[in-house]
C-alpha cells in the first residue's frame, strides 16, 4: 500500500461550488477512482489550501493514475474541479496538486 498527500490552492471565489461539488460527487468518479487502486480517500481545507490523501492498493501507481485520467467521467469531472484550484508555487512544471513528503508515519 502507497500513501499519497499532495496539496493546491483553492480559488477563494470558487470555495463554495467546489464544496458542492464534493458533498455530491458523481458516482462514476468514485468507481473509476476504486476500480483503480484508489481507497481511503480524503481531501481537506484550510487558510485556502487543499490537501489530498489517499492509500494506493494497486501494483502500478504511475499507470493506474494514467488510466484514471483517460476515463471521459473523469475528464468531465475535472473540466467542472479544475478551474476552482491554482497550483501551488512551489509545483513542478506540469504539476497540478504538488506532491507532498512524508516525513513521519505511525500506524
Amino acid at each position: 500500500m502507497k500513501r499519497v498527500a499532495s496539496v493546491i490552492q483553492l480559488r477563494p471565489e470558487h470555495e463554495r461550488e467546489y464544496r458542492e461539488l464534493h458533498a455530491a460527487v458523481w458516482p462514476e468518479v468514485l468507481s473509476i477512482l476504486t476500480e483503480h487502486g484508489v481507497t481511503n480517500y480524503s481531501i481537506f481545507f484550510r487558510d485556502g489550501m487543499l490537501f489530498s490523501y489517499l492509500e494506493f492498493v494497486g501494483d502500478d501507481y504511475e499507470a493506474s493514475m494514467a488510466a484514471i485520467a483517460e476515463h471521459q467521467v473523469t475528464k468531465d469531472w475535472w473540466k467542472l474541479t479544475d478551474p476552482c484550484q491554482v497550483a501551488v508555487d512551489t509545483a513542478s512544471p506540469g504539476e497540478w496538486w504538488a506532491a507532498l513528503e512524508e516525513v513521519f508515519h505511525h500506524d
